[in-house]
């Protein structure tokens, strides 16, 4: 660790190591409209229920190289073959249930992507297509979920999607710089 990232002030979760230190300076909240990346965000946030982002941040390699670099069209085409590979793969999160719903996820992905002509044109469209920008001071006054993340929530589910309930989405619209939740006293906070 360097001492600039030592000294900076930061949102008070990111200070455990590199891994989450890196991730907040450089991508946590930071707007995301690349479909790839969005995919990414989404299964990754999945796949954390229940567990730690640590746990899923040190995953992340291991997830890009078993899952074809989140290649949706790849991803949608998975069968019994893949998922049996993957159910073997100790460098992610083998859980039956959340393989199957990046698996399921993929194919209603693809489907949103011909309706809308993009993912991001369509996930964009529940705040209103700009990043709402929070004003907390403390870890504490973060909310787990909003009434945005369960409107989003409910519409994934309605489409097919798994692994996206209200408190999923809401970590999802944080990552992807949906809704910006960096703390006042953050260096990040109000960038950009």
């Amino acid at each position: 660790m360097t001492q600039r990232q030592q000294t900076i002030n930061r949102c008070t979760w990111a200070n455990s190591n590199f891994l989450m230190i890196e991730y907040h300076d450089k991508e946590w909240g930071v707007p995301v409209h690349d479909d790839q990346k969005l995919f990414e965000f989404l299964i990754l946030e999945g796949a954390q229920a229940g567990l730690s982002w640590q746990t899923v941040l040190n995953k992340r390699e291991n997830y890009r190289k078993a899952f074809n670099y989140f290649n949706i069209s790849k991803i949608a085409l998975y069968g019994d073959k893949e998922v049996k590979l993957l159910l073997a793969n100790s460098g992610i999160i083998r859980n039956r249930l959340k393989i199957a719903a990046t698996i399921q996820n993929a194919r209603m992905f693809l489907k949103i992507q011909k309706e809308f002509g993009s993912f991001d044109t369509y996930i964009w469209q529940f705040v209103g297509n700009e990043p709402l920008k929070n004003k907390f001071s403390s870890i504490q006054e973060i909310p787990t979920s909003t009434k945005e993340s369960t409107a989003m929530s409910k519409d994934l589910l309605k489409r097919g999607f798994k692994f996206v309930g209200s408190t999923i989405c809401y970590a999802f619209m944080q990552a992807v710089g949906m809704v910006d939740d960096h703390q006042t006293n953050c260096f990040k906070y109000n960038v950009g």
